[in-house]
């Protein structure tokens, strides 16, 4: 008899137990959030598939240049290059911008400036990656070219330099990895400034950088209000460099509660 009140025992405490291996819902609420600390009900993040090779665009990705065309990319632009799997700025053919407009952004670039060196400073292998066509990070030929620190490659242009200039040689293919938070307004004032996380060839050049207001050339940044989300653009200064495998993800939390 008492064998038998022990298995009962035994089988209660095994089986009578809540499986807790999907979370708890006994904890305090997190600050500011509908949901437990471990909460099983908290919804959880999208399956992404990242790409075979290390720098290609994910499952969740758009891909705006594929190293064949410019479908992605507003029309009347044919004076940009398009050879060989890359993208090549045609001195005179302006700013390419896409047609879909954007927000918080995580946004993958591969450039190189020309294997030819023409000039110096600011004058050598110069363009630009504009976050909704006002926030630029800068592209140069930044390999022993002496410039001012806030225009160099990696540069958030006028207004903060890179922590390091890691930059390759000339004709070498470099690559932005770029995170990007849009600026916040409630009726036209600014509630959030912007912020860049940035790094160049796998090096960190900016950590959730703030941003002062859209780029300037010669003046002090400030902010205006413009729409939540707008075009990439990507500058005609007059130089050639090249462009290739240009992706981006829309960023949005899947399980914040709406403000």
């Amino acid at each position: 008899m008492a064998r038998f009140a022990l298995l009962v025992l035994t089988a209660v405490a095994m089986f009578g137990q809540a499986n807790h291996d999907l979370g708890y819902d006994d904890i305090p609420m997190l600050p500011g959030l509908p949901f437990h600390v471990h909460d099983p009900k908290r919804p959880h993040p999208p399956v992404v598939t990242p790409a075979a090779q290390a720098g290609g665009a994910p499952s969740d990705a758009i891909v705006l240049f594929d190293g064949k065309d410019l479908s992605e990319w507003q029309s009347g632009k044919s004076n940009w290059k398009v050879a060989s799997g890359y993208l090549e700025v045609a001195p005179g053919a302006g700013d390419l911008v896409t047609k879909q407009k954007f927000g918080d952004v995580q946004l993958h670039v591969e450039w190189a400036a020309p294997l030819e060196i023409r000039g110096n400073s600011q004058n050598r292998g110069n363009s630009g990656i504009y976050l909704q066509g006002r926030y630029e990070v800068q592209v140069l030929d930044s390999y022993q070219n002496p410039t001012y620190a806030d225009g160099q490659a990696g540069a958030l242009y006028g207004q903060w330099p890179p922590l390091a200039n890691a930059t390759r040689k000339p004709g070498e293919w470099q690559s932005y990895d770029i995170v990007f938070e849009a600026p916040k307004f409630e009726a036209g004032k600014l509630v959030r400034p912007a912020y860049a996380t940035v790094f160049l060839n796998g090096v960190l050049l900016h950590s959730h950088k703030e941003l002062m207001g859209p780029t300037v050339h010669r003046q002090l940044a400030k902010y205006t209000a413009h729409p939540a989300e707008d075009s990439l653009v990507l500058q005609d200064h007059q130089q050639p460099v090249r462009y290739r495998n240009i992706w981006i993800r829309r960023l949005r939390g899947y399980d914040q509660p709406e403000k």
